[in-house]
């Protein structure tokens, strides 16, 4: 078996390249042209080893594909194209090559399907793997989202469905468990945490429209949409009932929990948008159902949860189960 520490930095680099684009890397940074009339979106993320990936839950690839998908995430959330990508890389002297060149193609497949590409990086030893993204892209300027501009009388939607990555985790993290779960449901459920798809399909039918407020759901719904209504210094309702829950989720867990993973499972990859009723609608219907509209944007400055089998039993949205990285 191959290791690091016997392979050498040069000879380490040498073999990455092979994953990068040819002509971009090898200096001390990257040349991008960008098109007359947009503008550059950069943005970074990082995964650490035995914090957002293990070997007991994630293989190499997977996490090769999951650092790739994060960082494309949020550029799909400012509404902007991908050009390109930078990693560094923190590795240990007794890590096996198979482990990084099985990581380098979990990227590349990732960056294949957006005709986008690795144009540099750095490498560095340290004691735990870890991985540094910066991802670059290009938005033109009536078309970018941010999360501070909504207002009263928006509808809040959503993209695809929440959870599913919270419940791949349970499986992955109790095998056992669910060793009796249809392998299609079981599939489904691992691969939507191992291999989250971002959501720059959509970019064509959301770019059709102005004024748009988002971000992505990396943290989780409900975490998403505090972040707006807090930045935007508004409130919002939430109909429990419009918030589409994955059988699939039903199938290993209870109706309570598999609210719980909808609302703050978290790693689901999706995006949160608000805009106003009517472009929403469009929005919905030419989305083919994978957009739905599960609230509105309200100027009480704090979010409410609304079962409409039990309209008097709003519940304020629990700050305390939000997402916190420490």
């Amino acid at each position: 078996m191959e290791l690091i520490k016997d392979l050498g930095e040069h000879e380490l680099l040498r073999r990455l390249k092979n994953y990068c684009h040819p002509s971009l890397v090898g200096d001390d940074g990257a040349v991008l042209d960008v098109s007359e009339g947009k503008q550059l979106v950069v943005t970074s993320d990082m995964l650490v080893e035995d914090v957002h990936f293990s070997d007991r839950t994630t293989p190499p690839y997977m996490v090769g594909w999951r650092s790739v998908a994060a960082n494309l995430s949020d550029l799909a959330a400012m509404g902007a194209y991908p050009l390109g990508i930078t990693v560094a890389l923190s590795l240990s002297p007794n890590t096996p090559w198979h482990w990084v060149e099985s990581l380098y193609q979990g990227m590349r497949d990732c960056l294949t399907q957006f005709d986008t590409t690795i144009v540099g990086g750095d490498l560095t030893r340290g004691k735990v793997r870890a991985i540094a993204i910066t991802a670059l892209g290009e938005v033109k300027p009536n078309q970018k989202i941010f999360r501070n501009t909504a207002k009263t009388g928006d509808v809040i939607v959503i993209t695809g469905i929440h959870g599913l990555s919270r419940g791949g985790l349970e499986i992955l993290l109790s095998p056992e468990k669910y060793r009796n779960l249809d392998e299609q449901s079981k599939e489904k459920l691992i691969l939507a945490h191992q291999k989250p798809q971002p959501r720059l399909d959509l970019l064509p039918q959301i770019h059709q429209y102005t004024g748009i407020t988002g971000m992505d759901s990396s943290d989780g719904l409900a975490d998403a949409i505090m972040q707006i209504c807090q930045q935007s210094n508004k409130g919002a309702k939430i109909y429990l009932d419009k918030i589409p829950i994955a059988p699939e989720i039903l199938k290993i867990t209870d109706s309570k929990t598999a609210f719980k993973w909808t609302l703050f499972g978290g790693e689901d990859f999706e995006l949160v948008l608000c805009l106003c009723p009517k472009m929403a609608q469009h929005l919905v219907k030419e989305a083919h159902g994978k957009i739905k509209i599960i609230g509105e944007i309200t100027d009480e400055k704090r979010v409410i949860l609304i079962d409409n089998d039990n309209p008097d039993s709003e519940v304020l949205l629990d700050v305390d189960e939000i997402f916190n990285h420490f």
